[in-house]
């Protein structure tokens, strides 16, 4: 019996010091950030060349996204230069749509400019269009196929996109005519594309009876990553006393806990959330938002360090090995809204801005331990 508990002692010893041997240093976090960012940046000219890409479309948004929040913990001012150089040059317009979420992307690092610079026009074009929204709103059925359904969040990515927008103004000018629009369009959208079984989210309305090739239903994973780098933001804006926050809260941490448990045992998630036998290889723009999302739960007191942080960190050191040595970031699923095949050469710019965003979230939670 003594025997017995030595071993078990000894074995839980060692997982101690090989769980702490796996904990990064808070700046070697910010080191491969900034690698995946310079590498990033340096592609820019490249990257708004392709029409998928163009400056204030939704790729680059998340990107741009990204490099600010790095801007913040690393107080270097020529990210926030770069940043606001592209903002001027777009005059703080958003890309085209009035109705059409992915558009209005661009305005979350508008938003995050103007809590830097604190110059009222960097958020005119934003605020015209999101009243314009609002005075004039649609009821077009969320079914992705019927007219009008793109003026709604009818699809997944969606809650990433625009109601984050939302959330972000409603905190910066104190206007909860924002939080109340986004309020009911969100919670209509999740209504629609959440499945209350699998506590996960279709992409959309298509996916309702499609299966995987081992008849598991179709979620995707970057899809769903948006919805938890959504969450996290919009409840990070939401006010302390919000009346509906403990609802977002509870969906958050409802969502989490099924996401967590769909992690692979590398760290990494996969395209398709529930047939990864058909889709092995990882998925960094997925791991990169989940990763985010956890880490900001933690960061934020929602979540439990104890429970959450392994998971956590198995998704980062997973993150950095996809990382090339010149700074650019694999295993990045293409722009598309279902599972597809991922290799380490396929790169993505939202890719990049995800992992910048999971990346400032876990330098955080390290500087604070």
């Amino acid at each position: 019996m003594r025997h017995i508990f030595i071993c078990f002692l000894l074995a839980g010893i060692f997982g101690i010091f090989y769980s702490r041997a796996e904990v990064p240093k808070p700046d070697s976090v910010k080191k491969v950030m900034e690698r995946v960012a310079r590498w990033q940046m340096d592609d820019y000219p490249k990257n708004i060349s392709k029409w998928t890409h163009t400056p204030t479309m939704w790729t680059n948004a998340v990107m741009y996204m990204g490099v600010a929040e790095l801007a913040k913990i690393t107080n270097n001012e020529s990210y926030f230069e770069w940043l606001k150089g592209i903002g001027w040059k777009e005059g703080w317009h958003l890309h085209k749509g009035m109705y059409f979420a992915d558009d209005i992307c661009v305005a979350q690092l508008y938003c995050q400019l103007y809590e830097h610079y604190g110059d009222e026009r960097m958020l005119r074009p934003t605020r015209a269009r999101l009243e314009w929204v609002m005075r004039n709103p649609t009821d077009s059925d969320l079914t992705y196929e019927a007219p009008g359904s793109h003026d709604r969040w009818c699809w997944c990515d969606a809650l990433f996109m625009a109601p984050t927008v939302y959330a972000r103004m409603a905190k910066l000018t104190g206007d909860k005519n924002y939080l109340e629009f986004m309020e009911k369009e969100f919670w209509a959208s999740v209504e629609f594309l959440y499945d209350k079984e699998d506590h996960l989210f279709y992409r959309d309305s298509r996916y309702f009876e499609m299966r995987e090739k081992n008849e598991e239903k179709i979620f995707w994973g970057r899809g769903n990553g948006w919805v938890m780098g959504a969450l996290a933001i919009i409840i990070g804006h939401l006010p302390e006393d919000y009346p509906a926050r403990e609802k977002y809260i509870q969906l958050y941490v409802e969502f989490t806990d099924r996401v967590v448990g769909l992690q692979n045992k590398n760290g990494f998630w996969h395209a398709s959330m529930l047939d990864p036998e058909d889709h092995p290889n990882p998925e960094s723009s997925a791991t990169a938002l989940f990763a985010y999302g956890i880490a900001w739960g933690i960061n934020s007191g929602i979540l439990s360090k104890e429970k959450y942080f392994d998971c956590t960190l198995k998704a980062w050191n997973a993150l950095v090995t996809a990382v090339h040595p010149d700074g650019k970031l694999g295993w990045v699923q293409a722009i598309g809204s279902d599972p597809q095949s991922v290799t380490y050469e396929m790169t993505e710019v939202y890719g990049a801005g995800a992992f910048l965003l999971a990346g400032v979230e876990l330098y955080k939670l390290l500087k604070d331990q």
